[in-house]
């Protein structure tokens, strides 16, 4: 798979929102990894916490601009190391606007 198209895979993705934090799944570190390949993304999620209630919520709002650009969408889930989770809880609690 060309460049171009991980590119455009990693634009579509970079500005979706988390929908009750004010930035970014990326910034969050929410999205943790992208892999392209022959027409195929990986998305590695990672969630601070084991079975978070809007996880697919996010993970749809990856899908959908990924499957728009005409790549097959794949994605595995972890739980987030402590030192990510603390910098999430952190950036959670300065651009929390609530659901």
């Amino acid at each position: 798979m060309n460049n171009a198209v991980k590119e455009q895979i990693e634009n579509a993705i970079a500005n979706v929102m988390h929908p009750a934090i004010d930035l970014s799944l990326t910034t969050l570190g929410i999205v943790k990894d992208v892999k392209v390949t022959d027409e195929k993304a990986e998305v590695t999620f990672a969630f601070p916490f084991p079975n978070i209630p809007i996880g697919e919520q996010l993970i749809n709002s990856i899908k959908i601009p990924v499957t728009n650009l005409g790549v097959e969408f794949d994605y595995q889930v972890v739980i987030m190391t402590e030192d990510e989770r603390q910098k999430f809880l952190q950036l959670e609690a300065s651009a929390w606007k609530g659901l």
